[in-house]
């Protein structure tokens, strides 16, 4: 009896330590299991912040090219305003950039007399003029406006040192009488305000017309003499 009974104690001590160890190993494989978990965690860690920055930079040079090529846009509508104004229609011609002359160009026989005015550019710049420049005769009696002769007037580019002339018409004083004396003669070009005063290079004299109106007519630019 006595060795049944030692031989169960014996029995009894190998299946504890067997249980023991059956429970030791498991509790490693559960220690095991979170530390495995652990390490893709820190796995996936690194790569979360690396792959952030590289996302925005990629925004960030996405951002420059997209303001690289609207600078390059407006560059480009920029130099083609610039050209297209430098190939534009000439300024008109101004007063003081022109030298204006007036001359008798009476010729023997005409019922009227001619005094033909030059304009010539004087100026370092072409410049554009047309239609009628505003003439008006100092008198004794006051100052006497010339009327429209109505001639059709196209554009005309006046580049530095040429020229181009209008005529003014007035009538002879054939009538023997002192008639109207004419003492200057103003001249503003077209589209100008600024006057020249010059001397008048006709006649002495007009003839006293009855009624209103001036006798004294105006041709466009480039009605007189063909220019230079």
């Amino acid at each position: 009896m006595r060795v049944h009974k030692l031989t169960f104690a014996a029995l009894a001590v190998a299946a504890s330590l067997s249980l023991t160890a059956c429970q030791n190993g498991d509790g490693g494989t559960e220690q095991g299991g979170p530390s495995s978990a652990s390490t893709p965690s820190s796995a996936s860690s690194p790569s979360s912040p690396s792959g952030g920055p590289s996302s925005g930079s990629a925004d960030q040079g996405g951002g420059k090219d997209s303001a690289g090529k609207g600078t390059a846009g407006q560059g480009a509508a920029a130099g083609s305003g610039s050209g297209s104004g430098g190939s534009g229609t000439s300024g008109k011609c101004r007063t003081d950039e022109l030298a204006i002359t007036a001359v008798d160009s009476t010729i023997g026989g005409d019922a009227e007399g001619t005094v033909a005015v030059t304009l010539k550019n004087r100026g370092s710049r072409e410049c554009a003029i047309s239609g009628y420049a505003g003439v008006d005769l100092k008198t004794n009696s006051g100052s006497l406006s010339a009327k429209r002769t109505g001639q059709q007037s196209g554009p005309g580019v006046l580049k530095p040192g040429k020229s181009v002339s209008f005529g003014i018409n007035y009538p002879l004083n054939t009538s023997g009488g002192s008639g109207v004396r004419v003492t200057g003669l103003v001249i503003t070009p077209p589209d100008e305000t600024m006057s020249v005063t010059l001397e008048w290079p006709g006649a002495a004299t007009l003839p006293v017309t009855e009624g209103g109106g001036s006798p004294v007519k105006v041709g466009p630019i480039g009605s007189a003499g063909q220019g230079e």
